[in-house]
């Protein structure tokens, strides 16, 4: 049985969502049927990518090879410690994202668009999964542009909600077609100097090279600032408040644990499985440039959390700063380093994807957007808060949650390499986290809730969120606990595991 999945999973899990999408999208307007549809896909998808993942564990890492052709002549798909993880974290938020969506996506997106809305959605897990798991750097960029153009569509579906969201699709596009075009730019020059497009062969005569001439080079800069758009490196973020502020909840939710960690993944195989930190060059920029950027986005991008009135923007200038904690990790060339920023990863895509799952239920029962307009909402939905305050903790680094493992180990690998500036700033970042967290959670608490919400004798009336918006709402907010108390046991070794597969000689 562990034969098939070696052979067929890796195309399995990108052509299934990428066919039904086109399926889905034809689909008659039956209440249900297109989520349904997209439901069953996407657990399908997961439970293959779940095999895969142990089966790559089991047997190491193993490729499929398109129409049979040999790389680095024919397209191939690879599996490894590296990228097994991410595509089973991809699938796996996409299972409960759209179990969530079904009735968020009924109050916020036309009846008529809703089955476009699930082929769109289809269409963007396909395109995340084709760039996690393809070993062909200009397919990178196709898939790369397969999920970005049913993102832009996805984000747009939002105007029925926030006319906004036109706006921030717009500005998606644009600067996420300025970032694709960096990154084949970028392509185009390290295949002009390697004459090969296979990443594997890349590497191979990038490293005869010693790292090749000043066209490697600047192919190098092209894929960094290309994929720093992609992911909202500081301060190439700018599209992303806007798109995770107004998109359909389930979009947001979707978007904030996914496309970012995506194009995270591809930073790691090109920074360290294509090229080598044992280049200057490459040694250099991620020192200096890449750790300089992460620490200012930490600190100014919690800052810019810290002064917004909007619960969503708060929770997006939050992701810009989260992401300065991976690009941290991988700033500190180190395995250390790699196993907390792979770590952060894997606990920012639980923790961020259940907060904003959390608020779009706040909106769903009392179109709540602004942070004032949270007060009582531990009396008038107490399992929704409670959810919310579990991975608002997690987001903050409280002990025993998937954050403070994450955290930790970054500032472990800090302290290795004397980096201990870095872990003031880790430190100083946390506790802004704690201000713009903890202000929701005291309106929340703290605050009366207003007339609307009380019954004619004066007393509080719940309204909590609906069970299938509750079900993975409850599950991601448990998984941040589960990491937090055993995460050690499990999700380090799989960081481990990928940190020696991306830096095999240690660091410098």
């Amino acid at each position: 049985m562990s034969s098939w999945f070696v052979t067929h999973g890796a195309a399995f899990i990108v052509v299934l969502p990428l066919l039904m999408a086109a399926i889905t999208a034809v689909l008659p307007a039956v209440r249900r049927l297109a989520w349904f549809t997209a439901l069953v896909v996407v657990s399908l998808v997961a439970l293959v990518a779940f095999i895969v993942l142990q089966t790559q564990i089991d047997l190491g890492a193993f490729i499929y090879r398109m129409g049979g052709w040999e790389p680095p002549h024919g397209i191939s798909l690879g599996i490894d410690a590296v990228n097994a993880p991410i595509a089973l974290l991809i699938a796996a938020m996409g299972v409960a994202t759209l179990v969530y969506a079904e009735p968020a996506v009924d109050s916020e997106v036309q009846r008529k668009k809703r089955a476009p809305f699930y082929a769109a959605f289809l269409l963007c897990v396909a395109g995340l999964l084709g760039m996690v798991v393809t070993g062909d750097a200009f397919n990178v960029f196709v898939f790369l542009e397969v999920s970005s153009i049913s993102t832009y569509t996805l984000v747009a579906m939002g105007a029925n909600r926030d006319r906004r969201a036109l706006s921030a699709a717009f500005n998606y596009l644009i600067l996420g077609s300025i970032g694709a075009t960096f990154f084949v730019i970028g392509i185009g020059f390290l295949y002009a100097e390697t004459g090969t497009l296979n990443m594997a062969d890349m590497r191979q005569i990038l490293a005869n090279l010693d790292g090749g001439s000043r066209v490697a080079q600047v192919g190098f800069g092209f894929v960094l600032v290309g994929l720093g758009l992609k992911l909202a490196m500081f301060p190439l973020h700018t599209w992303l408040p806007g798109a995770y502020a107004y998109s359909p909840t389930a979009v947001t939710a979707f978007l904030a644990s996914t496309a970012t960690k995506a194009a995270l993944y591809l930073l790691y195989r090109f920074m360290f499985t294509v090229f080598d930190p044992s280049f200057d060059y490459v040694a250099v920029t991620l020192t200096y440039v890449v750790t300089a950027l992460a620490v200012i986005g930490m600190v100014f991008a919690s800052l810019q959390a810290l002064f917004q009135t909007d619960a969503r923007r708060t929770l997006a200038f939050s992701s810009v700063a989260q992401v300065g904690y991976m690009l941290l990790g991988i700033g500190l060339i180190s395995t250390l380093g790699l196993v907390g920023s792979y770590l952060h990863l894997i606990n920012h895509a639980v923790v961020k994807g259940g907060l904003f799952l959390c608020l779009g239920a706040m909106w769903y029962r009392f179109g709540i957007t602004r942070i004032s307009d949270m007060a009582g909402l531990g009396k008038t939905m107490p399992i929704t808060t409670a959810a919310f305050t579990v991975l608002a903790f997690s987001l903050i680094g409280v002990p025993f949650t998937a954050g403070f493992v994450s955290k930790v180990a970054l500032a472990e690998a800090a302290l290795e390499r004397g980096w201990y500036w870095a872990v003031a700033v880790i430190m100083i970042a946390s506790i802004l986290a704690l201000l713009y967290m903890g202000r929701m959670m005291m309106v929340a608490y703290f605050s009366p809730p207003p007339a609307s919400a009380l019954n004619s004798d004066g007393r509080v009336q719940r309204r909590e969120a609906p069970l299938l918006m509750l079900v993975p709402m409850i599950g991601l907010a448990v998984t941040s606990v589960l990491i937090g108390v055993r995460g050690n046991v499990y999700l380090a070794e799989v960081s481990e595991n990928a940190a020696r597969v991306l830096l095999p000689g240690g660091g410098l």
